[in-house]
């Protein structure tokens, strides 16, 4: 099977991530010659479960990585003039161009 995963994320800016992985197919471990359908879907269910997990747990790895890594070298801590912008506060700045546009 395949496990695809279609994630947006907006705190302070846009990010989208879009990623899949094959799964190999494994093997059900069914006790007592087969067992009931409860005892089956109890069984895939664990397996689903389990290959979930291990991809979740992958992607945390990555996301730690490339946060510590990548995207901590791509953004800039502050602006070039070394201040923080108040985005509330900036329909209330002035305009110091002169109103001249591009």
């Amino acid at each position: 099977g395949r496990i695809n995963v279609d994630v947006h994320y907006y705190e302070d800016g846009n990010v989208r991530l879009t990623t899949g992985k094959e799964v190999k197919e494994l093997a059900l471990e069914v006790s007592g010659g087969g067992g009931d359908d409860r005892t089956l879907a109890a069984e895939v269910l664990r397996k689903v479960e389990a290959v979930e997990r291990a991809y979740q747990e992958e992607l945390n790895r990555g996301f730690v990585a490339l946060s510590e890594g990548s995207f901590k070298g791509l953004r800039r801590q502050l602006p070039v003039t070394r201040q923080k912008v108040e985005w509330d506060k900036v329909g209330g700045y002035r305009d110091i161009g002169g109103g001249r546009s591009r």
